[in-house]
């Protein structure tokens, strides 16, 4: 009895929106079938090649690919030396050093670090590396000893700077000159750091003469504490001439009858060189007193106030003057250098040295 009377009841609603969805869908997929027919007919639509599957060739007889051919990679060759590059041939009148400020041609290493191998790589320069140079005198020298330059080459240099200055500049043109290289005006700059003139500035010095007359270089670091120095190895490797110099900066002018054209070939270096073996800075005893004497002078230099603490990076053209001054008044001076890398002070020491003729007595 139950279950007869919901079989004879109507269908629920819960049916119906299913039955209207599905007409409503069935009547919508006719209208498009039916537009879509009329817009193809109306606007005759055909669609780009690219999308067709099958590309149509007017002309199937010219195929452009028809006589195409693939070019073949060649075939892997391992590394000879017998592909070595070309040596390359350079005039310039002075020994080619990896520094020019930061070593001392009049103090000789006593020893290498490493066997002699060049730095310009092998087989890409005329000259011979000595472990400390190249010299330009003799292309075959043997050892260190023998790498002097040669005292004839001072003469060529000179005629080459001067050739290539020609007539002095102006006081007009020399002001016109420093502002253009302002910072205001440029920011064309080569920095030179605690390595001093490297062999590889000389190259970046011609690349800037390229674009400019002048060029500014800012000195930091050890080279600072003999600016005169950096001067005159900066005109006598660059044959230039530097027209303004406040503090560390510098405008080195390139000369009147420069051409870039005719630049002279500087071989780079591919990786820096180790140092050789100099003589120890700090000696057990000083000339001249005995080992009691020099360390009794030892503990008194601990008790000196210091003069002055050195900044790591900074500019120590006041260094000299202070030191100078410093040994009017005592026998000993002590200097902070706690900042400065090991190999920076023991530079500074050697330059103060060649400056005063002084001893060390310790490092700390």
């Amino acid at each position: 009895m139950i279950f007869n009377r919901f079989s004879r009841q109507k269908p629920s609603l819960r049916s119906q929106p299913f039955t209207l969805l599905t007409c409503c869908l069935s009547a919508t997929a006719a209208n498009t079938t039916n537009n879509s027919s009329k817009l193809y007919d109306h606007y005759s639509f055909k669609p780009p090649p690219s999308l067709s599957p099958k590309p149509e060739n007017p002309n199937p007889t010219l195929n452009p690919n028809k006589n195409f051919k693939k070019k073949s990679k060649p075939q892997y060759r391992p590394p000879s030396s017998l592909d070595a590059p070309k040596k390359k041939y350079t005039d310039l009148p002075f020994d080619f050093r990896y520094s020019y400020t930061e070593t001392n041609q009049n103090v000789r290493p006593i020893g290498l670090r490493e066997p002699k191998y060049s730095p310009f790589g092998p087989g890409r320069l005329e000259r011979e590396w000595t472990g400390v140079c190249a010299p330009a005198a003799d292309p075959k020298v043997k050892s260190a000893e023998e790498g002097a330059e040669d005292p004839n080459l001072e003469e060529k240099r000179i005629l080459v700077r001067e050739r290539i200055q020609g007539e002095p500049l102006t006081n007009a043109e020399r002001k016109a000159l420093v502002e253009k290289c302002h910072r205001n005006r440029t920011k064309r700059q080569i920095n030179l750091g605690r390595d001093g003139l490297t062999h590889n500035m000389l190259n970046d010095i011609h690349n800037h003469w390229k674009h400019a007359e002048a060029v500014r270089i800012k000195c930091l670091g050890v080279p600072t504490v003999d600016m005169k120095n950096v001067c005159f190895q900066l005109e006598d490797k660059t044959f230039g001439k530097i027209i303004f110099r406040h503090g560390g900066t510098l405008v080195l002018y390139r000369g009147r009858n420069y051409n870039p054209k005719k630049r002279p070939v500087i071989p780079l270096m591919l990786w820096r060189p180790h140092e050789p073996v100099y003589p120890k800075l700090i000696k057990t005893t000083i000339e001249g007193l005995s080992i009691e004497e020099t360390k009794e002078m030892r503990k008194r230099g601990l008790a000196v106030p210091v003069l002055t603490k050195l900044a790591k990076n900074g500019y120590y053209g006041s260094l000299v003057p202070m030191v100078r001054d410093a040994f009017l008044v005592s026998e000993l001076v002590r200097i902070d250098c706690q900042g400065l890398e090991r190999s920076d002070y023991k530079k500074i020491g050697c330059k103060l040295r060649s400056w005063f003729r002084i001893s060390f007595l310790a490092s700390l």
